[in-house]
C-alpha cells in the first residue's frame, strides 16, 4: 500500500515540476506567434534576427541585414525584447 502511495506520489511530483511548467511555455509560445505583425523585431530558432514585412497563414517574411526570407511561422521563437529581459 505504501508503495502504491509512493509512486502516486512521485507521479504528481513529477506533473507539477516537469509537465505543468513545459505546457505554460508552449502556450505562451503559441500566443506569441498567432500575434505575430509586420513591423515586430523576431528571432528565430536558428538565431536569425529580422523585422517582419508580411504576414500569411502560416509563413512570415522577415527582412534581414543579408535580404529577405520567407519562413514558417513556427521558426520564429521571440522577440529580442524577451532575450534581453532574460539576462
Amino acid at each position: 500500500m505504501i508503495n502504491i502511495i509512493m509512486i502516486l506520489l512521485m507521479v504528481v511530483v513529477f506533473y507539477f515540476f516537469m509537465m505543468r511548467p513545459q505546457m505554460k511555455k508552449q502556450k505562451e509560445l503559441k500566443a506569441f506567434r498567432e500575434n505575430l505583425a509586420a513591423g515586430n523585431k523576431v528571432v528565430t530558432i536558428g538565431g536569425i534576427h529580422g523585422k517582419i514585412l508580411s504576414v500569411d497563414e502560416s509563413t512570415i517574411l522577415i527582412s534581414t541585414e543579408g535580404g529577405k526570407l520567407r519562413m514558417d511561422k513556427t521558426a520564429v521563437s521571440s522577440s529580442p525584447e524577451d532575450s534581453l529581459d532574460k539576462k
